[in-house]
């Protein structure tokens, strides 16, 4: 428990430094006001196209998705299950139907921090191994999250039309993750990408990019969290639940349904399936609230302060929350 907890501790003092970084450069009025909205587009149209596209065309493969199948499966079964109970529990947080919180809340129940704070953990628990059947078993998260998940966090004019409708769903970042798996199952990743020792400036050009969109994001946190009430938000009851919900009850509620799907599967279709697919949808499920309900408001004009508020809050308690419960994934599903 104790070395779960230092390897989670680790990458989350790192990001959330980034967030006190944010909050007092805009506090000490060094960064100007638009800061948040420039670093939000830059998110939006280079960092976060960058990962989706070199994570997809490096790992989505035919050979990979024949290997790990049965994992894309489970998480496939996961994400609708998600998606239907954010619907579900969001009547509790809000009642207008029109809200802009509405999709903000749609978006937290159903999607944890699977990028930002998934990625530095599965890779330090799991090692690179780990790391990649991880990516590979979050495609599916990931392209709802790209397709549906954005189109929420999208505000919506009355007078939007069919057309810019499918603009928002067909998106930067969705384009790239699309074109990411196209080049991926074709098998030019590693042609486009490169290798170690060969002519890599593309790949090496991507790997920058999408390193910048962790910090960055977390300092669009810190800049929007400073121009809120800090009381206001502390005190927001609904994020505090939100936040129980995404951080405690969803996990203990789905990491034991993939458990039995997968038991499932053993008996029924005689499947040797381990129980890495248990602790990979605990690092998928356990993550705080996303931060793309601060990146994406920011960058299409939208209300972040709801956004903020779960930010500051999720980020902060799953510090607590991630090595307690992991231990517990790890002693009732042991490896």
């Amino acid at each position: 428990m104790i070395q779960t907890f230092l390897a989670t501790l680790n990458p989350m003092l790192t990001l959330f430094i980034c967030i006190v970084l944010g909050f007092l450069l805009t506090k000490l009025n060094i960064l100007p006001e638009n800061a948040s909205k420039v670093m939000a587009k830059l998110e939006t149209y280079a960092f976060c196209p960058a990962l989706s596209f070199y994570t997809m065309a490096r790992n989505c493969t035919i050979s990979n998705i024949g290997e790990h199948g049965i994992n894309l499966i489970l998480f496939t079964a996961l994400v609708i299950v998600c998606v239907i109970l954010s619907y579900a529990l969001n009547g509790l947080f809000v009642k207008n139907k029109k809200s802009y919180d509405r999709g903000v809340f749609l978006y937290a129940l159903a999607f944890a921090n699977i990028g930002y704070v998934g990625d530095p953990l599965a890779l330090a628990l799991f090692g690179d191994a780990g790391f990649s059947f991880y990516k590979l078993a979050c495609l599916p998260l990931s392209i709802v999250i790209y397709v549906w998940g954005i189109s929420v966090l999208v505000p919506k004019k009355e007078s939007s039309s069919k057309l810019s409708s499918l603009k928002n769903v067909f998106n930067v970042p969705t384009v790239a993750l699309l074109v990411g798996i196209v080049v991926g199952l074709l098998g030019g990743g590693e042609f486009i990408l490169g290798k170690e020792g060969d002519l890599n400036f593309i790949g090496s050009t991507l790997t920058a990019l999408k390193g910048c969109m962790g910090p960055v994001a977390m300092l669009i946190a810190g800049c929007t969290i400073a121009r809120y009430s800090f009381k206001a938000m502390i005190t927001n009851k609904k994020v505090y639940f939100a936040t129980a919900l995404r951080l405690v009850l969803i996990p203990c509620l789905l990491v034991p349904m993939v458990f039995g799907l997968k038991t499932l599967m053993n008996v029924c279709f005689n499947l040797s399936i381990s129980n890495f697919v248990v602790h990979l949808s605990f690092i998928a499920l356990g993550c705080p609230l996303g931060l793309n309900t601060v990146v994406f408001p920011e960058a299409y004009g939208g209300d972040a302060k709801t956004g903020a508020g779960m930010a500051m809050i999720s980020h902060s308690l799953c510090v607590i929350t991630i090595p307690l419960l992991y231990a517990l994934v790890a002693i009732l599903f042991p490896l």
